[in-house]
């Protein structure tokens, strides 16, 4: 295994590690206290790539899973999805699922966690500080 390629497979490690633990804290991340400001940010700022960088890119794009493709490409890797949770999917439960039910439960899931993350943050708050 050459230099560029050892660079390769750690890049598809980092990204495996980091973009799958992002999706996770993206979905859960609410359910403990001491990160429910990070949650909204860092939820806000998902919806916010999925939604303004859509524009140019594609709705529900993601830097992230570009990056990630980019490296899989360069090490060979064919016929990818264009769901990073497909891929994922796919990858670590040989799960093949219809790209538009992945994409809508995707959808789904992420908009019910930044609601429950926009009610803890906004109002359950306050609610708490008023007593």
């Amino acid at each position: 295994m050459g230099e560029t390629e050892l660079l390769l497979r750690m890049g598809d490690a980092f990204f495996m590690i980091f973009h799958t633990a992002l999706i996770v804290f993206n979905l859960f991340g609410w359910l403990y206290k001491a990160f429910l400001k990070w949650h909204l940010i860092v939820i806000a700022l998902t919806f916010a790539s999925w939604g303004i960088l859509g524009i140019w890119y594609g709705f529900g794009y993601c830097p992230f899973t570009d990056w990630h493709f980019a490296i899989l490409k360069r090490l060979g890797e064919t016929d990818l999805p264009s769901s990073y949770i497909r891929y994922l999917l796919q990858r670590l439960f040989n799960l093949h699922i219809a790209g538009d039910v992945v994409n809508s439960l995707t959808l789904g899931c992420s908009v019910l966690a930044l609601g429950i993350s926009l009610y803890l943050n906004l109002f359950r708050t306050k609610k708490n500080s008023e007593h």
